[in-house]
């Protein structure tokens, strides 16, 4: 009995259990026949067996190809969500940055730099705007708390 094994690997994993349940089996119930007549119902108890052990394992496949979809929809769903939260954040940041004075800049970055001496990673240098400070525009602030 052959069956074609799959490249995905969960598709073989099933298929090596499939066949190694199958082969298992049949050395179990194919040492247990003494005549010729049991022979022939010990191979019809087999297929019967293989079967099962199929329908079983497609089962299974199915519930975990079903959840791993299911997964990876969601998985999807935050991925959007953080690229937009992300992109929010960009902009809100940007804003501030060019809204900023020189002085506001240099405190912030002694701020970072003081706060984080251990960190081993130095935080971003922030220029300066070139143009004078701006005022927020009506409904322009910061966002809300994360």
């Amino acid at each position: 009995m052959t069956s074609p094994c799959y490249t995905v690997a969960m598709d073989l994993g099933v298929c090596q259990l499939r066949n190694f349940s199958i082969s298992f089996l049949s050395s179990v119930l194919g040492t247990e026949s003494s005549s010729p007549l049991d022979s022939s119902s010990s191979g019809a108890s087999v297929v019967a067996i293989d079967n099962k052990i199929e329908q079983a394992m497609d089962l299974v496949k199915s519930h975990l190809m079903y959840a791993v979809r299911e997964e990876v929809e969601v998985l999807k769903e935050q991925i959007k969500e953080l690229i937009e939260r992300n992109s929010q954040l960009e902009q809100e940041n940007n804003l501030l940055k060019n809204l900023a004075s020189p002085e506001q800049l240099a405190q912030f970055q002694a701020q970072v730099q003081s706060s984080s001496p251990t960190s081993g990673t130095q935080p971003a240098t922030l220029t300066a705007p070139s143009g004078p400070p701006q005022s927020l525009p009506p409904g322009q602030g910061m966002g809300p708390p994360i």
